[in-house]
C-alpha cells in the first residue's frame, strides 16, 4: 500500500467533475486500497479520488470512529444518490483537502446510494446520521463541489485565503 498525497484547496483538480469508471481494473483496486490507507492515516472518515489527483468516480469511507470498534470500510465506484430524505441534518464538516477548517452544513439526513463494489457488483444501501453526511460529502467531491461551497461567500473566501497561506508555508518548508 502506498500513502497518496492529498491535494489542498484551492487546486483546479478539486473542482473538476470526475469521469465514470467504465471497468474496475486491478490498478483501480490498488488506488482504492491506497486511498483507504491514506484516509485512515490522515486521519479522516472519507476520501474521494480527486483529492489524490485522480478524476475517476471513486470514494472510500469508514465512519466507525470508536476505539476498539471494528472498522467498516466502504469502497464505492460510480456512487449515486437514488433517494434523499426531506428531513435534514446539520453536521460540522471538515475535509482532508481543507485541513483544520470546519463549518456546519445542512444535508438530507438519510440517503439511498447505489454503487459498484471493488469486484464490480452493484450494491445499494440506505445511510443515515454521520454515514449519510459523509457519503454525500464524498459524492460532492466527484462533482467538483467542496463543503465550503455551501457556505456564505465571505466565510468561503476567508477559508480559501487560509488554505492559500497554508500552501505557501508548506511550499517554503
Amino acid at each position: 500500500m502506498t500513502l497518496r498525497t492529498i491535494l489542498i484547496h484551492p487546486d483546479p483538480r478539486l473542482k473538476k467533475v470526475c469521469d465514470p469508471v467504465a471497468d474496475i481494473t486491478d490498478e483501480l483496486r490498488v488506488l482504492a486500497d491506497d486511498m483507504l490507507e491514506t484516509m485512515y492515516k490522515a486521519p479522516g472518515i472519507g476520501l474521494a479520488a480527486p483529492q489524490v489527483g485522480v478524476t475517476s468516480r471513486l470514494i472510500v469511507l469508514d465512519c466507525v470512529k470508536e476505539d476498539g470498534e471494528e472498522p467498516h470500510p466502504h469502497i464505492m465506484f460510480n456512487p449515486e444518490v437514488l433517494q434523499a430524505s426531506d428531513e435534514r441534518n446539520v453536521y460540522e464538516e471538515g475535509c482532508l483537502s481543507i485541513p483544520d477548517q470546519y463549518a456546519e452544513v445542512e444535508r438530507p439526513s438519510e440517503v439511498t446510494v447505489r454503487w459498484l463494489d471493488r469486484d464490480g457488483h452493484e450494491r445499494q444501501q440506505t445511510f443515515d446520521g454521520l454515514w449519510a453526511t459523509c457519503v454525500q460529502h464524498e459524492i460532492d467531491h466527484l462533482n467538483g463541489v467542496l463543503f465550503i461551497d455551501y457556505l456564505k461567500p465571505l466565510k468561503r473566501q476567508m477559508i480559501t485565503r487560509k488554505m492559500q497561506k497554508l500552501k505557501r508555508e508548506r511550499a517554503r518548508a
